[in-house]
């Protein structure tokens, strides 16, 4: 503030003028609209249906005062390419998930899903109630950016493949999709893993440029049609026991807004991962049952292949160690889960298995 200024209004008893100097803040006034790019085709099931909600959610929360003009991958940049777009000041916001930038920093796998990781509600304690949310934080400053969780596909299945996986030998050369650390892992087992966007996947699958890919589940994977190009699907994987997504918001445009504003932008991102959890757990089962009666084969790994996922993945994370923030992040993690899952367990874990006993005899 001005203080010469302010003498000046004071002495000519000026008192609300004063105090509207006093309080003038130093974030922009009046009705904003913020370019929100995503990793998202738009009308991807589960995925673009959570950017779409975040977007509704923070126009009606500000009652309109703060909008979002939400953009599809290739309208203003790629899929990929959301965030270098918003830490440069391209664009104002991204809904993507973050674990497509670790080659950006390793750490950005947590705040998506890491291989043998957390459930969604483990990802969801740490990031809340364990200093995730504060870490993730402390990665974005490094790149310009303020970041939160805004949704949660849950437990993403295995993938589908045109032939069955008997032993983690049949990895060796398959041409598989799977981004994040869980991709470095079948790298371990010799499969040739590709990072491709969403709305190129079908079109990979159906000409062979793919042998195998893993997205979401049932419900977002019967809508991109993978049923009709690949007829073996593994519902469980190793890969995202919980997976987040993630709103970046440019740092400089972040400060920029007013507290009410930026309090929305929090509360409509834990909204979403609430909303879209439950609009994949509501339809996943009806979905499934639906590519099965379309003569899609679903199964389980072997044994013997989770212990080959186990090994590799240890490797990998591993591997990351050196970096200093990693394993930060990687220590407050894994204490975490450790002290969720062990209630978890003794808790909704034993009544599910008792419930399904009882029911069972009943």
């Amino acid at each position: 503030m001005d203080r010469r200024s302010f003498l000046k209004t004071s002495a000519l008893g000026g008192t609300a003028a004063a105090a509207g100097t006093l309080a003038a803040p130093a974030y922009a006034q009046g009705n904003r609209s913020l370019t929100m790019v995503t990793s998202w085709p738009r009308g991807f099931a589960v995925l673009d249906d959570a950017a779409t909600y975040f977007e509704n959610m923070v126009g009606a929360m500000s009652d309109g005062t703060l909008t979002i003009d939400k953009k599809a991958p290739g309208e203003l940049v790629g899929a990929f390419e959301v965030f270098d777009a918003v830490s440069s000041g391209q664009a104002d916001m991204y809904h993507s998930a973050d674990y497509y930038f670790i080659g950006q920093h390793p750490g950005y796998a947590y705040f998506t899903a890491v291989p043998f990781g957390g459930t969604a509600q483990e990802l969801t304690n740490w990031y809340h109630h364990g200093g995730g949310h504060d870490l993730h934080s402390e990665l974005g400053e490094i790149f310009n950016l303020k970041s939160f969780l805004a949704g949660n596909s849950g437990s993403q299945s295995g993938g589908w493949f045109r032939n069955e996986i008997n032993s983690a030998g049949d990895f060796n050369g398959l041409k598989f999709r799977m981004p994040g650390l869980g991709g470095k892992v079948l790298g371990k087992l010799g499969a040739s893993v590709q990072n491709i966007p969403g709305g190129e996947l079908y079109q990979a699958l159906s000409s062979g440029a793919l042998d195998g890919l893993e997205w979401v589940g049932p419900f977002a994977d019967e809508r991109a049609g993978f049923q009709e190009v690949a007829k073996v699907y593994y519902t469980a994987g190793f890969h995202e026991p919980g997976s987040g997504l993630a709103c970046g918001v440019n740092l400089d445009v972040y400060n920029d807004l007013s507290p009410a504003h930026q309090a929305i932008i929090a509360n409509a991102a834990m909204a979403t991962t609430h909303i879209q959890l439950a609009e994949t757990l509501a339809n996943n089962g009806a979905a499934l049952a639906r590519l099965q009666a379309q003569g899609v084969k679903t199964l389980q790994f072997p044994d013997d292949v989770w212990d080959a996922f186990g090994a590799a993945s240890k490797e990998v994370m591993d591997e990351n160690m050196n970096d200093e923030l990693f394993a930060k992040i990687r220590t407050s993690f894994e204490e975490s889960v450790a002290t969720s899952s062990d209630w978890l367990l003794k808790s909704d874990g034993f009544y599910v298995e008792q419930r399904n006993r009882v029911l069972a005899n009943g």
